[in-house]
């Protein structure tokens, strides 16, 4: 084990803390091949009196460094480069959509370390509200004004995850509208709830921009006016990360309002959120169930959604969500305040999105184009080709032991769909496993490619 000499660490410029741009220039230096597998780091004091900052800030990033697989600590010797896997035979999970892990140890110690002294009693003592503490949902409405969608508190509803949310608002508009409309690709936990309220999803065709205004159209007024609710993801769709633009947004809104129609829009990945794009329940609050969560931007672990239906359904949807049977637990409440109050919570978040951009730029720069470049950073993207040729990829993906998602359940209607791929997640493995996983991937399409010709 060594330490490469013609090496030299350096800290960018920049806004965020030393310690996140210093974990950002070694994280590219280690993909880079700058560093080989067993490379030691400098010591954190070296380090830090190289570049000109606290020792702490060094220590921060080597745990960065750490918890994304890309070093490893060995006791009374330093830290060194972690092995790459290749060739190894292991499998390598890329169906799960979630981001990667952030919180080691150390910092969820020293977050149940703070509870002790400071949580309330009360929050293990008494059934929480229906809706969440009034605390914690002023708490929430902060955190969804910096993305972009003021909301007061007494406008939200507090679930337990994303999907919890999205039931309730499939539960409530089912009392109201007999007919469901969504992309014809869409999340499959939602198809699955749509049917559930006994509302058969149509899929309507996209393009790079989302759904297709003059489809839904023509849907809509084939339906009496006030039957129809659309669910719809405007922003990195899942599974194509299409992202509506400015003008698609107010012509899906618009129509909506022509035929009385319902909206229940998706809104979790904010990794890609863009202050120039308004989400709809903004555009026309008075007919959009906003759905919201932390699991995919803080922690997966962390099962804390958010649901801000119109005024006009608070009630029932309050009352969708008692006769849900499900709570948030107390310690997440309590996490989630913690993290939000002192900051962890808004680094976490600058965190991921940097991992999202090193991620979102590994995958192009393997799989170049065959990949749909993704227009913000999340931790999905998207690899089109015909239905036909996403079959055939699943099982050599597996032959390669990698696990990719079929396209079969985010079909709305199989047989009409127009459009095909495969859905990578880029977030539920450690960087040099994903590089890995996606190098295998790039052997299966040069194959098919192959076969072809």
């Amino acid at each position: 084990m060594r330490l490469h000499s013609p090496w030299h660490p350096h800290l960018p410029p920049g806004d965020t803390p030393p310690a996140e741009r210093l974990a950002d220039a070694l994280a590219g230096d280690i993909l880079g091949e700058k560093l080989d597998a067993g490379d030691r780091l400098p010591a954190h004091r070296d380090l830090a009196w190289r570049l000109g900052i606290g020792v702490g800030s060094v220590t921060r990033a080597y745990a960065m460094l750490e918890r994304r697989g890309l070093v490893r600590s060995v006791r009374g010797r330093g830290m060194f480069v972690a092995s790459r896997p290749g060739g190894s035979g292991q499998a390598i999970d890329l169906s799960a959509n979630m981001p990667p892990p952030m919180f080691g140890n150390r910092a969820l110690a020293r977050t149940l370390g703070r509870l002790a002294h400071t949580v309330d009693p009360a929050l293990f003592n008494v059934y929480p509200p229906i809706a969440g503490h009034i605390e914690h949902r002023r708490i929430m409405g902060h955190w969804l004004a910096e993305l972009g969608v003021d909301m007061p508190p007494d406008r939200l509803l507090l679930t337990s995850g994303a999907q919890q949310a999205l039931g309730v608002a499939a539960g409530v508009c089912s009392r109201v509208r007999t007919v469901a409309i969504t992309e014809e690709l869409a999340y499959p936990g939602m198809l699955s709830l749509l049917r559930q309220a006994g509302l058969s999803p149509h899929g309507l065709p996209m393009d790079r921009h989302g759904l297709l205004p003059g489809p839904l159209e023509r849907m809509l007024h084939a339906h009496e006016t006030g039957q129809c609710v659309l669910y719809v993801t405007p922003t990195m769709h899942n599974p194509t990360t299409a992202t509506m633009d400015h003008a698609r947004r107010h012509d899906i809104v618009r129509i909506c309002r022509a035929h009385d129609a319902l909206i229940i829009e998706d809104d979790v990945y904010d990794c890609a959120r863009d202050d120039r794009l308004p989400p709809l329940v903004i555009l026309a609050p008075d007919r959009t169930f906003y759905v919201n969560s932390l699991s995919k931007t803080l922690s997966p672990g962390l099962r804390i959604g958010t649901l801000a239906p119109p005024a006009r359904f608070m009630a029932a949807a309050a009352d969708a969500l008692l006769n849900s049977s499900l709570m948030i637990a107390p310690l997440s409440y309590a996490m989630m305040a913690q993290w939000m109050l002192d900051g962890t919570a808004a680094a976490v978040r600058r965190a991921l999105r940097g991992e999202a951009g090193r991620r979102r730029e590994l995958a192009l720069r393997i799989l170049g184009p065959d990949l749909t470049p993704p227009a913000y950073d999340a931790f999905h993207a998207w690899m089109p080709m015909s239905m036909e040729q996403a079959a055939d990829f699943v099982p050599a993906a597996a032959r390669e032991d990698v696990t990719v998602a079929p396209l079969q359940p985010f079909m709305a209607a199989p047989g009409a769909c127009t459009q095909g791929g495969i859905r990578l997640c880029l977030g539920p493995v450690a960087l040099p496993d994903l590089t890995e996983a996606l190098r295998r991937l790039r052997h299966v399409l040069d194959g098919m490619d192959n076969s072809v010709t």
